[in-house]
């Protein structure tokens, strides 16, 4: 006897069909997040500069007088670079690791730094090919949760998660309610918007799950002024929270670990702006658009949209090999 042939296994699966196809009743909260600390989950495609944007919001953050975490997700472990001025810090997975083999536990001052009023840590991941990087993020998580994290005292814990990455450990705030709401980090390039789409769609996707978690607006990195990742948010019904110019001094200061996110400094207003709007945004929820959709924000001349897809052939497929055969279909004589 299979699975199949039990009734109640089979009504099961078929009502959880139905009700992941119906429109959930409850909408995503609207009104500003309830909870003392507020876990904002930011996500962007691998470049897109999560990292500088996260680095010098948590340090406007701190200069507000807030208390800050921030924890990198991703497993380059470049997050905390740029706000300890490009040193890297042990990260929570190989030093679990290194004191597993010795027989110690891992303690906060192994994982947990501080700079400029912030505290950061890395959760880092596997080496090429050694291991599943979601799964990675999953063990790191359990190892917070084994030092405290659900007790710790802190306004804002952010956590900065690659979006091109589809397994199931960095959709983990969206998936296990873990953060209150997403910030996402795009350009205006189709990659980056592409990655964009695919966490709203994300989002909506655990919401018919009963998640509770939403989009509270977009961040725009090195903004070039042609307006793809504006039209993006509008069409998606989600805010945009900043623009940060492709400007020159901004590169430079990144590229020499320098934190601009600080009132001493020119680009203090902009961080100082984005740092309200972070706070105060109320997670909505987005309506991700289609492929088309997604494309209809480009020029069709820079994306391939006026392409006609051309159907092959078998004997396309075939090439010089290509030769009539004999049918094997048996054919009756008319009766």
């Amino acid at each position: 006897m299979s699975l199949d042939d039990i009734p109640n296994l089979k009504d099961f699966d078929a009502r959880l069909k139905n009700e992941a196809a119906q429109e959930p009743t409850l909408e995503v909260p609207q009104s500003e997040p309830t909870k003392h600390t507020q876990i904002i989950a930011i996500y962007g495609k691998g470049g897109i500069g999560k990292s500088f944007t996260l680095a010098n919001l948590s340090c406007m953050m701190a200069e507000q007088g807030k208390r800050v975490l921030l924890i990198g997700c991703d497993p380059k472990s470049d997050t905390t670079s740029l706000l300890f001025g490009g040193k890297a810090c042990p990260t929570i997975i190989e030093t679990s690791t290194r004191k597993k083999l010795a027989g110690e536990e891992v303690a906060i001052g192994d994982v947990c730094f501080k700079r400029n009023g912030v505290f950061a840590m890395e959760l880092g991941g596997p080496e090429v090919g050694r291991g599943c990087g979601g799964r990675g993020i999953i063990h790191g998580f359990e190892l917070l949760e084994k030092l405290g994290f659900h007790d710790w005292d802190f306004d804002y814990v952010l956590l900065d998660f690659l979006g091109d990455v589809v397994c199931g450990g960095f959709g983990l705030p969206i998936a296990r309610d873990m953060a209150q709401k997403v910030i996402l980090v795009a350009s205006n390039d189709l990659q980056s918007l592409y990655v964009a789409n695919n966490v709203c769609s994300a989002v909506q996707y655990f919401r018919k799950m009963g998640g509770n978690v939403g989009v509270a607006g977009l961040v725009i990195n090195k903004d070039d002024g042609t307006g793809e990742a504006a039209a993006f948010a509008e069409s998606v019904n989600i805010p945009v929270l900043a623009a940060i110019p492709a400007d020159d001094d901004l590169r430079k200061k990144s590229a020499n670990y320098q934190i601009v996110g600080t009132e001493a400094g020119q680009w203090g207003p902009l961080f100082a702006e984005l740092a309200d709007a972070v706070a105060l945004a109320p997670p909505g929820h987005p309506n991700p658009l289609d492929q088309d959709g997604l494309l209809a924000l480009f020029d069709s001349k820079d994306t391939g949209g006026d392409v006609v897809l051309v159907p092959a052939t078998d004997k396309d497929m075939r090439g010089k090999k290509s030769a009539p055969r004999e049918s094997l279909e048996v054919v009756y004589d008319d009766v």
